[in-house]
């Protein structure tokens, strides 16, 4: 949408897991707002719902946060003028609790005992509901639908002297996934939970500390990685001045392992760890275990194609284009009827029929989550004249819902929790359908395999094995939504 105009109706939505949140936050630079704003930029693929930013100029905070693009808010050079101050935060928003409104945009502002304080959050708190219960009956008041203000809540309840205090108060009383970037009067503030289930790094751009979510957003206005903020740290940014805190007892590491598969951008480093490499490593390790014979390799675009590329390579079968998307049909305002939506997937991807037609073909994906979007693009496949079609996915199956941050459906619409992967292939109607496995997984990792006592990642939504507890699901809380009917 516009910044000021009503949200656009989308002619259709990719049946993916939907990516959480993007953060950045800048300080000691006295054009915070603008690299915010690229920064936002580089992060779009993990939020598309909304955008914002905060900034602080030494006396006042400003804001601007709408629903819509980056660039459809932060294109308008007013917008970025009206932001002013040498420190400043940014998020990128997909809802994975609260309504998608203009209350939930983030970052949220309140003003606290200890001054003025706003906060991005990229993650889900899994006792977010049974806390806000709490907090509204000793007398707390909440404008926003998301968990994210429950942490403002608590830190307005703290007796703790300082923001960094009272921040801390309130994360020891939180469970679940995430990095936050907060903005207060004396700079910016990151922290990550105790497992670092949810990425955040360190970056430096000449006098200026940058903490976001992936180093795609530090390329793009030329800052270096500095390293990654670690699971259970605070890191304070004042100035040129960098504060390191470890509030919380320690625990063992579980980064979630879908952001190696599919969530960061192919171009970013995340735990140390190349994106586009792993990804490449993965359809290798794909290859290994499940290659048939064929005749090309075709990746679903565009999270399939490192897989494809590290697949192709290991079987030594030629790699193709098979599928070309189009990408700039996502946003429309026309009104979709039943028929327009079915052909939605053929708007975004078309096929390219001298690569396809009388082969047998391999598809790599990176998941099926409902399996609406493989099946139609195995159909658009065949249509083109493939002999074969064998889907290869580059993830185990994803039998289980996520509760730290991502958006996937519950697990009653999960189709790999209902069926078999024999099932799978004939209602996606392929020939043949397999998975990478959760121990090949891990040897892509570099691991030798996973281990099942410790397992070094999260990967619950392939294995059911939550390492976080899941206070509100287990104590059968109701969905906290508005009590009013708000628009955008």
């Amino acid at each position: 949408m516009t910044a000021a105009g009503a949200a656009p109706r989308y002619l259709f939505r990719l049946r993916k897991p939907r990516e959480e949140c993007g953060l950045f936050g800048i300080v000691n630079t006295p054009d915070a707002a603008a690299h915010a704003a690229l920064g936002l930029h580089a992060l779009q693929h993990r939020g598309q719902e909304s955008a914002g930013i905060v900034s602080f100029d030494g006396k006042r905070f400003h804001h601007e946060r709408e629903l819509g693009l980056v660039g459809d808010i932060f294109g308008d050079p007013a917008a970025i003028a009206r932001l002013k101050g040498a420190c400043a935060i940014g998020h990128v928003r997909y809802s994975t609790t609260g309504e998608t409104i203009k209350r939930n945009i983030q970052p949220l502002f309140a003003e606290l005992g200890c001054g003025g304080f706003a906060v991005g959050h990229n993650g889900n708190l899994t006792n977010g509901r049974a806390l806000r219960r709490e907090l509204v009956a000793r007398g707390c008041l909440f404008q926003s639908t998301t968990d994210t203000e429950v942490i403002i809540g608590l830190m307005a309840a703290s007796r703790q002297p300082t923001v960094v205090d009272r921040l801390i108060d309130a994360l020891r009383q939180v469970e679940g996934a995430y990095s936050l970037v907060a903005l207060t009067q004396a700079g910016v503030i990151g922290v990550r939970d105790a497992l670092g289930v949810r990425p955040l790094v360190l970056g430096r751009l000449g006098q200026s500390h940058i903490l976001t979510s992936e180093t795609c957003a530090l390329d793009i206005i030329g800052a270096e990685f500095v390293r990654d903020v670690e699971p259970g740290e605070m890191v304070v940014l004042e100035g040129e001045r960098v504060r390191s805190l470890s509030p919380f007892p320690p625990a063992a590491r579980r980064f979630c392992i879908f952001e190696h598969i599919y969530f960061a951008r192919p171009d970013s480093v995340v735990e140390g760890m190349s994106v586009y490499d792993a990804r490449t490593r993965i359809g290798r390790e794909l290859a290994r275990e499940t290659h048939v014979p064929a005749d090309v390799v075709i990746p679903v675009p565009d999270s399939g194609v490192p897989a494809a590329i590290g697949y192709a390579a290991e079987a030594k079968v030629p790699f193709e284009l098979g599928i070309i998307r189009n990408h700039y049909v996502g946003r429309t305002f026309i009104e979709p009827t039943d028929h327009i939506r079915h052909l939605g997937v053929k708007l975004k991807h078309n096929v390219n029929r001298a690569r396809i037609a009388g082969k047998r073909v391999v598809l790599v994906d990176d998941s099926i989550v409902r399996g609406t979007t493989s099946t139609k693009i195995v159909e658009m496949v065949r249509g083109a004249g493939a002999t074969q079609v064998h889907m290869r996915i580059s993830s185990p199956p994803t039998t289980d819902s996520c509760f730290y941050g991502i958006d996937t459906p519950e697990r009653g619409k999960l189709l790999a929790a209902k069926h078999t992967v024999e099932e799978m292939a004939r209602l996606i109607g392929v020939d043949s359908l397999a998975f990478i496995s959760i121990d090949g997984l891990y040897r892509a990792m570099g691991l030798r395999a996973r281990d099942a006592r410790k397992p070094q990642f999260c990967d619950a939504c392939f294995t059911g094995e939550y390492p976080i507890a899941l206070t509100d699901r287990d104590g059968a809380e109701q969905p906290q939504l508005s009590l009013l009917s708000e628009s955008a």
